[in-house]
């Protein structure tokens, strides 16, 4: 029988009422209380590795996160981690990044309503989550939400509320959970190395445009980051015209050792940024790094972790359009 590890970060899934609102409250043994009938295919053993709604996020935790699992990793077969949903799709694809190529499943799930309520989602999705990390399929980060399992540098949180929360960005789901029975769609491979990674860069900053606003934002988000995420508009349009003046901040830039990434504000099909005079004068004069298909949280942590590994300028570049858990496709 498969040994799993449950860590327990919080979120809505762990929380009670209280008089400001849901707040995280239940311990780890108490969410397995719910989920009884998972004793039948593993062994689960459970720690809390903090107690904050998601929102409270910082990159310490994912530190804790990627240490503990490393601590662990030879204890168990597979891990579930407990997780608000409003940033578990970043939590999962710095994760990706953080312990790569893993042999054994880390599947991050929560919910949107407490587990402790009546008409939960939380049973659900805890249940199945500890389903797929003892079956002999699974692999590396992923997400298990609402019976669908999303890679982790795949998934976004798409509504706020429907019990249907997540979704896999332009590709596909790796399988689903129907029944209590694992459908798998695409084989992770298990042939390669784990590798882990316990240190990042915290100075990475997203700048979404929007009409008419001040340029001068961009030089400051160049003063306070070490890399820039420029979301552009379509397939990764910035404007070129000296009302915003982003070229001239651009290239007072050059050459101090900073970072420029450009994406989309549309979520899905991704950029392309020869398609327009206003993407293609931008690719063409300065040197940056186009995200094409990748998730915005994909883009944020994946600069965190390579930051943390070199300074390099080709480096950067090759690490950035490197495969990591299906963040690049296409």
């Amino acid at each position: 029988m498969k040994k799993i590890l449950l860590i327990a970060t919080g979120g809505t899934i762990a929380s009670l009422p209280s008089a400001k609102g849901l707040k995280p409250e239940l311990s780890p043994n108490g969410l397995l209380e719910f989920v009884p009938e998972i004793q039948k295919y593993c062994q689960a053993e459970a720690v809390q590795a903090y107690n904050i709604d998601s929102t409270n996020l910082t990159p310490e935790h994912w530190l804790t996160l990627a240490s503990l699992i490393k601590e662990n990793y030879g204890k168990y077969d597979g891990f579930v981690i407990c997780h608000g949903t409003d940033t578990m799709a970043y939590t999962a694809a710095m994760l990706s990044y953080m312990i790569q190529n893993s042999k054994k499943p880390i599947v991050l799930t929560g919910s949107q309503q407490p587990i402790s309520k009546e008409d939960t989602d939380g049973r659900v999705n805890l249940r199945d989550s500890f389903l797929y990390a003892s079956s002999d399929k699974a692999a590396d980060v992923c997400i298990v939400f609402q019976g669908k399992i999303i890679a982790g540098t795949r998934a976004k949180k798409i509504r706020t509320k429907s019990f249907n929360a997540f979704d896999s960005v332009d590709f596909p789901v790796l399988g689903r959970i129907r029944d209590g029975r694992i459908i798998s769609y695409i084989k992770t491979p298990k042939d390669r190395e784990t590798e882990f990674y316990l240190s990042l860069n915290r100075k990475v900053g997203l700048l979404t445009l929007t009409p008419g606003m001040d340029g001068q934002i961009l030089n400051e988000y160049f003063r306070h980051y070490d890399a820039v995420v420029l979301s552009g508009y379509g397939t990764g349009g910035v404007p070129e015209s000296e009302y915003y003046g982003f070229y001239e901040i651009l290239e007072s830039w050059k050459g101090k050792g900073k970072t420029l990434a450009v994406t989309t504000q549309v979520y899905h099909e991704g950029s392309d940024m020869n398609v327009y005079k206003v993407g293609r004068n931008l690719k063409s004069r300065f040197e940056l790094l186009e995200s094409y298909s990748m998730t915005c949280e994909s883009i944020i942590t994946k600069l965190m972790w390579i930051l943390a590994q070199t300074q390099d300028e080709q480096e950067i570049k090759r690490l950035f359009y490197k495969n990591i858990n299906y963040d690049q496709i296409g």
